[in-house]
């Protein structure tokens, strides 16, 4: 799949339900936005916002007008998922942009967000834009157990905040499908494996494997990874990504006992990462080096305990 197009899902029984490929960080494959075309519109992520013109066009490929978008839902507000929400919510004039209570905020007045981005993102940055800020009275704030109501699909709120404190989960009930943020780690469809995400500032081990019981416990038929596509839910998925973040941040772990000097556990991590054939040396770098900050922050922060 290629930046710019778009699939319908047809994994389980989904309907109504369309996923975009937003060509985030110039690389395919890698950051999705769905789309349903239901009797009341909506839009499930919305990308860095560098790309947010592919959305509006998926849009009038699906023949749905702009003012009908009734739905704006980022599963939670950092950039790769709510950066684009602004641009979008001024083009679609009536839909309401739904987010977790704790990242509301964020999306009326970014300028704390885009300051924190910038800081984990490093060089990734020049693939961002500066987010839009939006109306608060066009913001609706969400806990969990709340219900987003699409007419023919209800989307049930889910808290999952082991990868950032504002982020949810979306379990479309009639369809059986779980829109899983972050959640559920990266999957990368080319090569049909799951990959960690680790951010900082917010990466938190514990609660990471509590939000897979989250997701276990609904035992989807179908999950639907914004990193990236849908696929089908099988036995064993929730174990595996648990076991790959758990590996992952003993590693990190070892190479700093082993070198004693973060930025040495940073670069040899980005230097030996395997993902350079799938999203080019330059991403695959950036992310690894990424991540391994996010777990040395939570390294700290266990300590400090």
């Amino acid at each position: 799949m290629n930046a710019g197009d778009l699939r319908e899902v047809t994994v389980g029984n989904c309907s109504d339900l369309y996923y975009l490929d937003t060509g985030m960080y110039d690389t395919d494959e890698y950051g999705a936005a769905y789309i349903y075309d239901a009797a009341r519109p909506a839009i499930v992520e919305t990308g860095i916002g560098t790309n947010h013109d592919r959305i509006l066009d998926a849009l009038d490929e699906l023949s749905i007008a702009r003012e009908d978008v009734a739905v704006i839902a980022p599963t939670h507000v950092h950039l790769d998922h709510a950066g684009g929400a602004g641009f979008l919510a001024d083009a679609c004039p009536n839909a309401e942009v739904m987010v977790h209570e704790i990242g509301a905020r964020h999306l009326v007045d970014p300028s704390r967000l885009v300051a924190g981005t910038k800081a984990a993102v490093g060089d990734q940055w020049e693939f961002y834009v500066e987010p839009e800020p939006i109306p608060e009275n066009r913001v609706v704030e969400l806990s969990g157990g709340d219900e987003i109501n699409l007419g023919d699909h209800h989307l049930d709120v889910y808290h999952a905040p082991g990868h950032a404190p504002h982020q949810v989960v979306y379990h479309d009930r009639d369809d059986d499908a779980v829109f899983t943020a972050d959640a559920a780690g990266i999957w990368v469809p080319e090569i049909e494996r799951i990959r960690e995400t680790s951010p900082p500032v917010n990466f938190d081990l514990e609660q990471c494997l509590a939000d897979l019981e989250t997701i276990r416990d609904l035992h989807p038929e179908v999950l639907l990874y914004t990193h990236f596509g849908p696929r089908e839910y099988e036995a064993g998925v929730m174990d595996e990504y648990a076991d790959v973040l758990t590996e992952w941040v003993e590693a990190v772990e070892a190479k700093r006992a082993e070198l004693g000097d973060d930025d040495a556990v940073e670069a040899f991590f980005a230097e030996n990462n395997e993902m350079g054939d799938v999203w080019g040396e330059r991403k695959a770098r950036q992310e690894t080096a990424m991540n391994v900050r996010g777990v040395l922050a939570y390294l700290d922060d266990r300590g400090g305990e």
